[in-house]
């Protein structure tokens, strides 16, 4: 029998043994839970980077995709002769006139109409309302798509004015040495009141009213001695303003500079166009000029903009074509300069695409400038409505409303 003089030192070999081979088992059984975990995460990780691509690619051949072929298809009949004016509220189609405005949606459907007298009506748009009013009249009508707001009735002519998406309306209204920016919301009620003078502030040339109704632009035009002052203010009249002194939130002034454009984009994102530059402001309480860019000696033709994007249409007439336009995101950076021949009546950025377009033929370029379509109407076209899907528009024409596919 063997014979064992040091049991301790003996049960600790064999316990350092056992453990041993206990530690390498599980050493080698981690090591093999890591690498099958390394395994699915590698294959997980190549599936999200494929499913990624793939989708970049179909996204990328989805948006930049060129058609051969137009159909249009004949809708509902609707009469909008001459002398009625028609315009798209967000896919919804207005039509006025002087004695009247209507709301169809996109099948034609007539949803509410509104009479009136007016002699040379004017609409301003934003989001889902639409006020109509005319120069030197005293009567304003807001609606929304769901129908009429209310009126607004003024004291003094108006000269400009603008709505809000809830229907508040800002007007520019002249009295003998004074003139004022009223605002009053959907049913006439007065919100606000801004006094102007030539020799304390000058003329208010333009205004425009955020789609909340907080922040008012107002560009105020002042001649001296011989020069062009124009001088830019942005009103606040939310919770924020009523701590501000007049609720004047920020001003900028530019000399020897006519600015006869201002407009929002968003609640919190506006522009200006000059007879020099573009200037794009931000901020929801105190707007600030980001960027300013300037435009040259070439005399501006038309300005288009969505909350996106601002395009510029300047008279090109060079070998690269008949108009330049020149387009700008919302931060102010300029993406893209382009060329076309066509004449036009109207610029639509949609859908990243820009749509261009007269009563007989149209135009479909990408935001790289490539022409992805172009063609002919089969009849006069009053309006071109894009729709949720890119290759589709609703055309208003004088009788119907008709639908374009491309493919």
């Amino acid at each position: 029998m063997a014979e064992v003089r040091d049991f301790s030192t003996y049960a600790g070999k064999l316990n350092s043994r056992k453990k041993s081979g206990a530690s390498d088992r599980q050493t080698s059984y981690r090591e093999k839970i890591r690498s099958h975990k390394l395994k699915v995460f590698i294959r997980a990780v190549a599936i999200i980077v494929g499913v990624t691509v793939l989708t970049s690619v179909i996204y990328i051949s989805w948006r930049d995709k060129q058609y051969s072929q137009a159909s249009t298809s004949q809708g509902v009949p609707v009469n909008n002769g001459t002398g009625t004016q028609v315009v798209s509220l967000n896919g919804h189609i207005i039509q006025y006139s002087n004695d009247g405005v209507s709301c169809l949606d996109a099948t034609g459907k007539a949803l509410w109409n509104q009479t009136y007298e007016m002699q040379n009506p004017k609409a301003r748009t934003c989001m889902d309302t639409i006020a109509i009013g005319e120069n030197n009249g005293h009567e304003i009508y807001v609606n929304s798509i769901s129908g009429p707001m209310g009126e607004v009735k003024t004291e003094f002519p108006i000269r400009d004015f603008c709505v809000s998406s809830q229907g508040v309306v800002a007007a520019i209204l002249d009295d003998e040495d004074v003139t004022h920016i009223f605002l009053y919301d959907a049913q006439g009620n007065k919100l606000a009141n801004l006094r102007s003078t030539m020799k304390e502030t000058g003329y208010p040339a333009s205004i425009s009213i955020s789609p909340n109704g907080e922040l008012l632009c107002v560009a105020y035009q002042n001649p001296k001695d011989g020069a062009v002052k124009t001088s830019i203010g942005f009103y606040n009249f939310g919770d924020v303003g009523q701590n501000m002194q007049g609720h004047l939130a920020s001003g900028y002034d530019y000399s020897e500079e006519v600015v006869p454009f201002v407009r929002f984009m968003s609640a919190d994102k506006a522009f200006a166009v000059s007879n020099s530059e573009i200037m794009f402001y931000s901020g929801k309480e105190k707007p600030k000029e980001r960027a300013k860019n300037p435009i040259g000696e070439d005399e501006i033709r038309s300005v288009f903009f969505s909350d996106s994007y601002v395009g510029l249409v300047f008279a090109e007439s060079s070998e690269e074509g008949e108009y330049r336009l020149q387009v700008y995101n919302s931060t102010g950076e300029s993406v893209l300069t382009t060329y076309f021949d066509m004449d036009y009546s109207e610029i639509i950025f949609s859908n990243k695409q820009i749509v261009i377009y007269n009563e007989k033929e149209f135009m479909l370029k990408d935001m790289n400038g490539k022409v992805k379509y172009q063609g002919e109407f089969e009849e006069p076209v009053r309006n071109m409505i894009p729709t949720n899907t890119m290759s589709s528009f609703a055309l208003v024409t004088s009788s119907r409303i008709d639908t374009l596919s491309l493919k």
